[in-house]
């Protein structure tokens, strides 16, 4: 398996790489992202055999056909030794932990064509309550056993909106070789987000909150990765979506929700994301391109509906800082979409050379359009179809009412992001195909809204309870790359 950029045409700017090559990095050399040069297809008896699996050993199987240059047993031991009831300890009551990702029904009505079936998958069971740890824990032991191995060092350097942040840090603590620099906009994460960076004291780990927001600390890191001299010097990785390993990582789930809410390949389901960055639906994308039945991929935004716009009308269009909403799903407060270059390099027909200059425009002009429309750059909205994606937007409103529908009716309570999916979802069920919400986190990460919609606290997992009294440690810093670079120049040495 090798892998190719997305900006690279026909002048081959970036020569195909191997997963371990591009395992420890983040952006191409050519400002690129990462993908498969064709991607895997899986059999009919391939799915009917996966059905069987424990979720480490389907993790296996998936990441195998990816991960070609590693050796089986140590890939095998790498899924067994993440994926495990121990990590994966903080289920709902009545939950199987073993599941890893178990779902839940909410609803189904009966009527013409068919059931109208929606189901939750829950992603939320590590250490950090977020669904990013599914991909987080593996992408630390896949760093740990790629540096043991080459005796080597890595500084990470990333961004979160809130969830990103937390669960690249309990993945990486205490790890040998490894540094993390964690950038997130400083006072827009919930308290719960914010001191479960904050108040974590491990010498490796170091927590900048920048003045702006997600997309001045995510532009930062675009940089810093860039500065091609910098980051070899500095030894820079990244655990931003924009890394290939985080993002097929979280194509597993795809294939498990799949697995687990069918009984044969003929069935189809859908799947509605919240998104934000684009890089946990983007895992669906691939999931659907390698033959996973899936009917319609739905990306469910929040007032900052970037991507909702472009999934309507062909337009799409960036939003400045100033424009950027302050929201009750703090984690999806995103108007720049990394890892929607990956998308729109397949809807292009993987031509490098027109997506690097569409991606050159974004920035120069703060977006583009293939609506097909007269001074537009194209005419591939008409094909967006053809990937199956659909999308919808929600409101404050519309996650307070949603939280309470589904607290009353199906006794489960919901965090802010989900309940922006499960909005979204139900305008697009389709009789006789399951649609499955993604959980993007627990619900007391974002209590200040559960209490609003509730009038009573979200439960917390133990070891919890008091997590924003813990002394925090963090320097406030401004967007400035060049202070970001001495940061990083200071405290590695190098």
């Amino acid at each position: 398996m090798q892998y190719v950029s997305t900006r690279s045409g026909s002048a081959q700017s970036c020569p195909p790489q191997s997963f371990s090559d591009i395992l420890l990095g983040g952006l191409a050399p050519d400002g690129g992202l990462y993908l498969p040069a064709a991607y895997p297809r899986i059999t009919g008896e391939e799915l009917n055999a996966w059905r069987k699996l424990s979720y480490a050993d389907l993790a296996y199987e998936v990441l195998k056909k990816f991960a070609t240059d590693i050796p089986d047993a140590d890939l095998k031991a790498l899924t067994r030794k993440t994926y495990t009831a121990e990590v994966y300890c903080n289920a709902r009551e009545g939950d199987d932990a073993s599941q890893i990702t178990p779902l839940h029904l909410l609803e189904e009505t009966v009527g013409r064509g068919g059931a109208r079936t929606l189901m939750l998958q829950a992603l939320s069971n590590g250490p950090t309550l977020a669904f990013k740890d599914m991909a987080m824990q593996l992408l630390g032991n896949l760093f740990e056993y790629t540096l043991a191995k080459n005796n080597a060092e890595l500084n990470i350097f990333g961004a979160t909106s809130g969830d990103t942040g937390s669960a690249a840090e309990y993945a990486m603590r205490g790890k040998k070789g490894i540094r993390v620099f964690m950038l997130s906009p400083h006072k827009k994460m919930s308290a719960f987000q914010t001191a479960q960076m904050f108040s974590l004291q491990d010498p490796n780990i170091f927590n900048i909150a920048v003045n702006g927001v997600f997309d001045d600390c995510q532009d930062m890191v675009k940089a810093v990765s860039n500065d091609l001299e910098f980051k070899v010097r500095q030894k820079i990785g990244t655990v931003n979506s924009i890394n290939w390993a985080r993002v097929v990582a979280q194509v597993v789930y795809y294939f498990r929700g799949y697995l687990a809410a069918t009984t044969d390949n003929t069935q189809k389901v859908s799947f509605t994301v919240p998104s934000g960055n684009f890089g946990n639906i983007c895992a669906g994308h691939i999931a659907r391109m390698m033959g996973l039945p899936i009917d319609k991929l739905v990306a469910a935004t929040n007032e900052n509906d970037v991507l909702d716009e472009f999934f309507r009308t062909g337009v799409y269009r960036v939003r400045k800082s100033a424009e950027t909403y302050h929201t009750s799903s703090p984690s999806m407060d995103i108007s720049k979409a990394s890892n929607f270059e990956r998308f729109i390099f397949d809807l292009l027909g993987r031509d490098g050379d027109r997506v690097r200059a569409l991606f050159q425009k974004v920035e120069t002009h703060g977006g583009f359009d293939l609506s097909g429309k007269p001074g537009s750059d194209g005419d591939e909205f008409a094909k967006v179809a053809q990937y199956g994606f659909l999308s919808g937007k929600s409101t404050h409103q519309d996650r307070l009412d949603t939280i309470r529908d589904v607290q009353d009716e199906y006794g489960i309570t919901i965090d802010t992001h989900t309940a922006d999916g499960v909005k979204v979802a139900r305008e697009h069920l389709t009789p006789g195909v399951t649609m499955i919400v993604l959980e993007t986190a627990l619900a007391a990460k974002f209590n200040e809204t559960i209490l609003e919609a509730l009038g009573t606290d979200a439960e917390r997992p133990a070891g919890f309870e008091n997590i924003e009294a813990l002394p925090q440690r963090f320097d406030v810093m401004p967007a400035d790359v060049e202070q970001m670079k001495a940061f990083i120049a200071k405290h590695t040495g190098l």
